[in-house]
């Protein structure tokens, strides 16, 4: 089965191979991640336009490459001084949707966020890291590497995928 990730990172394509492979252990899967607009800002500052662009991303995936068995968007946001991500799983027929644990952040990071900087920028630059987005996240810099954004992104696509998993409950 072809899963389309509506993303290149590294991280979250990472993330979505580890659910679905421990979620269908006897499914054989192929994916692919797409670059594709979320159609919200860079730094998505609210649950709601968060969630949005995971759907759009979804959305503009199946545009991209029709006709494939999952869509998989994944979009991370900020509320108030937390960082989180919503996961939305699309076959055409179920949707399923979660949205990741929330992470704390320094309020001097949040202050540089509000100035109209992307989060994995201010982690690079106040941590003296490059590219963290794309490795272990602003989750693996603050938890000391104990969680990454792919190990969180992972649980959280694994409680997407549970309508998948019991099709005739949902």
């Amino acid at each position: 089965m072809k899963v389309i990730i509506a993303s290149q990172n590294p991280a979250k394509i990472a993330a979505v191979e580890s659910a679905f492979n421990l979620a269908f252990p006897n499914d054989t899967f192929s994916f692919e991640g797409v670059s594709v607009k979320s159609g919200v800002p860079e730094q998505p500052m609210s649950c709601e336009e968060t969630k949005q662009g995971a759907m759009n991303r979804v959305n503009n995936a199946k545009i991209k490459l029709p006709n494939c068995d999952y869509y998989v968007g994944l979009e991370a946001g900020i509320e108030g001084n937390s960082t989180f991500a919503w996961m939305i799983i699309d076959n055409g027929l179920t949707v399923g949707e979660s949205r990741s644990s929330s992470l704390p952040l320094p309020p001097q990071v949040i202050d540089e966020v509000k100035k109209g900087k992307e989060l994995g920028d201010v982690m690079d630059e106040q941590f003296n890291t490059d590219n963290i987005k794309q490795k272990g996240g602003a989750i693996g810099l603050l938890t000391n590497n104990l969680l990454t954004r792919t190990s969180v992104y992972q649980q959280a696509l694994i409680l997407a995928l549970i309508p998948f998993l019991h099709p005739t409950r949902f």
